[in-house]
Formats: C-alpha cells, sequence, structure tokens
C-alpha cells in the first residue's frame, strides 16, 4: 500500500510534468497554455503527486468551490485531477490519494461536502461517493418542437451577441439563478474565463461558440443561452444539421421559452442535442409533442460527505425531520457511528446521539439523497438502506426531498 506521507503538492517548476503525466492517463492533448503553466483555476497548495524519481506516477487536485444545496450554499471540495499511471496500478495509490484529501479536509474542517466528475462509473463509490445529480442527455427533432398553445414568449428580445458582451451579461443571470438549483457551482472570473475558452481543435467539427441574450423592453437582460451548430446533408442533399446547446438559463418563462424558440428554429437545422440538460429540464414540458425530446440520463456531479455532522446541519428540510441514523462509513471513520437529524425548512442539525438508530445507511447512500435528486425510499428498496422504527424510510424520504431536481452544468 502507498503511504500517503509520499504524496506531496505539485510546485510550478514541476507543473509541465505533473500536467503532463495526467494528460498521458486521460488520454489527451493538452493546451499548449495548459501544459506550460498551472490555469488560473488551479490551487497547487490543494495538487498531490507521486514521483517515481523524476517522473510523475499519480495525480490529483482540489478546487475551491461553492455548491448550492437544499436550502443554502455551502463550500465544497472539487476534487479533480485524479489519475495514476499504469505503471503504479493495484498498489494502493489511488486509496491513499483519496484518505489522504478526505483526511485533511476534516482535520483542517474546511468543506463540509467534496464533489467531482467520474471519468468511470465503478472507480469512487467504494470511497463514499455517490452520483448526486443526472445529466439530462435530450435529444430530439426540431420539426417535432412545436410549443403548447398559449406559452408565453413575452415582449423581450433574443439577440446574437459577441463573446465580450455575453461575458458582461450572463454572469448576473446564472448568479441568480443557481442560489436555487441544488448541485449549481458559482463561477467566478476564473471560472467564466475557463468556460468561455474555446480552442478550435475542441469544437469536434462544429462552429466556434455563439452567445445569445434575451433582453427586455427596458434593457434588463434575463437569459442567456450557447450552442454550437453542425452542419451536414442527407445523402440526398437535403440539411440536416445540429444545434448543440451548451446552456439555456433565463429568469422566468418568457425569457427562457424565446431563447429556445431561437434555437429550436435555427435554418437548416434538424436535431437538437443538450447533453448537460437537467433530467427534469422545462423544455420538455414547453413541447405540444411529448416525445419530441428523449432523455438519456446518465450520472453527473458525484458527492461525498465529509463531514456528516456539518453537511446535514448545513442544508435545509422541506419536511419537519427529527431521527436517529446510524451511518456505516468505513473509509472515514469519524463519520461513523449514531447521529441525530433535526431540521426543518428554516435550517438543519445533525449531533451524536446514544439514542436507538431509526435507520441505517452506508456513507453512498446518505452521499447520494443529500442534494434531493435520488429517493431514500428507492435506495430502501435496493437494500442500501435499513430500516428500523415503522415509518422512519417515509419520512427521512419526504424531509430529504427538495421540489428543485438537483442540476450541475459545469464539469470541473
Amino acid at each position: 500500500m502507498t503511504d500517503p506521507a509520499v504524496l506531496r503538492p505539485v510546485s510550478p517548476d514541476e507543473w509541465p510534468s505533473f500536467a503532463q503525466a495526467m494528460f498521458d492517463v486521460f488520454g489527451e492533448e493538452p493546451d499548449a497554455s495548459f501544459a506550460e503553466r498551472p490555469p488560473a483555476t488551479a490551487e497547487l497548495d490543494r495538487t498531490l503527486g507521486l514521483w517515481d524519481g523524476d517522473r510523475v506516477a499519480a495525480t490529483s487536485g482540489v478546487y475551491s468551490r461553492t455548491l448550492t444545496v437544499p436550502g443554502a450554499v455551502v463550500p465544497c471540495a472539487g476534487v479533480t485531477w485524479v489519475t495514476v499511471s499504469p505503471t503504479h496500478r493495484r498498489r494502493g495509490v489511488l486509496t491513499a490519494i483519496m484518505r489522504r484529501q478526505l483526511t485533511e479536509l476534516h482535520e483542517q474542517q474546511r468543506e463540509p461536502l467534496a464533489a467531482l466528475w467520474a471519468s468511470e462509473g465503478g472507480i469512487y463509490g467504494r470511497f463514499g461517493y455517490a452520483p448526486a445529480t443526472l445529466r439530462g442527455n435530450l435529444t430530439g427533432r426540431t420539426q417535432r418542437s412545436a410549443f403548447r398553445p398559449g406559452v408565453d414568449l413575452g415582449t423581450g428580445t433574443v439577440t446574437p451577441v459577441d463573446v465580450e458582451a455575453y461575458r458582461a451579461a450572463a454572469p448576473r443571470v446564472h448568479e441568480a439563478l443557481r442560489r436555487w438549483v441544488p448541485g449549481a457551482l458559482e463561477r467566478d472570473e476564473r471560472w467564466w474565463q475557463r468556460l468561455l475558452r474555446d480552442p478550435a481543435d475542441r469544437r469536434d467539427g462544429a462552429t466556434a461558440r455563439r452567445h445569445l441574450l434575451h433582453t427586455e423592453a427596458d434593457g434588463t437582460v434575463t437569459g442567456y443561452a450557447a450552442y454550437r451548430v453542425r452542419a451536414r446533408e442527407t445523402t440526398d442533399g437535403e440539411p440536416d444539421g445540429t444545434v448543440l446547446v451548451d446552456e439555456v438559463r433565463g429568469r422566468g418563462t418568457p425569457a427562457y421559452a424565446a431563447l429556445w424558440r431561437y434555437l429550436l428554429d435555427l435554418d437548416l437545422v434538424r436535431t437538437v442535442e443538450y447533453p448537460h440538460a437537467s433530467a427534469d429540464e422545462p423544455l420538455r414540458h414547453l413541447l405540444a409533442d411529448a416525445r419530441a425530446l428523449l432523455p438519456r440520463p446518465v450520472d453527473g456531479l458525484w458527492l461525498r460527505l465529509v463531514d456528516v455532522d456539518r453537511a446535514l446541519s448545513a442544508r435545509r428540510y422541506p419536511a419537519p425531520i427529527d431521527l436517529v441514523v446510524e451511518v456505516r462509513d468505513e473509509f472515514c471513520p469519524w463519520n461513523e457511528g449514531r447521529w441525530r437529524v433535526a431540521g426543518h425548512p428554516a435550517g438543519g442539525y445533525c449531533g451524536r446521539t446514544d439514542l436507538d438508530p431509526d435507520l441505517v445507511v452506508d456513507a453512498g447512500a446518505l452521499a447520494a439523497v443529500y442534494l434531493g435528486g435520488v429517493s431514500l425510499g428507492t435506495l430502501h428498496a435496493a437494500g442500501r438502506v435499513t430500516e428500523l422504527s415503522p415509518g422512519a424510510v417515509t419520512l427521512a424520504a419526504t424531509a430529504f426531498s427538495w421540489p428543485v431536481t438537483p442540476w450541475c452544468p459545469d464539469p470541473f
């Protein structure tokens, strides 16, 4: 087993070797700027690397993020850049990285939550992570995208804009909306800069990213969208293009619907694809044809409760709850034991107790239900939750739910 103590942060001079080792494992070619120096979002003091002589054999990093959870906004450790060279597999390196990260977060009392985007679905469950949001993966034919009668498109205007105008207006809309959606992340200047990068070699045959703003008659920007178009023709010369949607946000139905009407009515386009849509994207409920857009949900943001008490105290509960939950967490033993969880729409509490448990859950199950997107009742049916007090599952499933579907459109 690898000793976590041999892992250490990377220095600025070591960054090129660190970055190359990371991209070698991912099978990608890094941008020249990324390969030469750390990006603005990097926090080198929160990286971990394993060196074998002069060679980097494993990498990882943490971003200091802010995550919306049910009824609150909390600090979250965004785990990233996790790789282990094939030469060092099955030596406990990944386990050592995960243990070091989570132990330091706990000891320093920094973020109560950790999150990541998993390159493979079978890797992180054994460390207490679980999918907490879904990507909708919407796709459909634009010819079938007529709206229901009476959909309000408002009196605002949808306008194509350059990236500078988009960058000046979109963040205010995003900030106003993201605080209401569990799973949403803040975007400061560094993250907007990263989001708006558009290298030509990453477009996969599509156009450069295009940008839209929705503006009210008084000049207020109430929505934005970003997309690309991939042109093609059928074998008989008919247009058969695809609009590839990155993001659509609107402060109200009229702005949201008007932006979508623009995208779905683009000339020479016959298909729409929206990979990072919400699993319960409102667009589907605007359409007259319920089958016009079909979802193929896959896991999005994976979550891990670093400290059960701080995490459960941070969120809100739409229905009253006062139960004792016994948590099983071998990887983070400080979470093991019985916790009294009490909460309501205005606040939450979690503290240790000696009372008999009403429920028994493992760390991954608790992470899955934390944002309100997975029903605790579903996990009970799957054997992931044990009910010791009759009715406890129903009570807890109701309290851990949330009226807004969790969604994270920001891979990192």
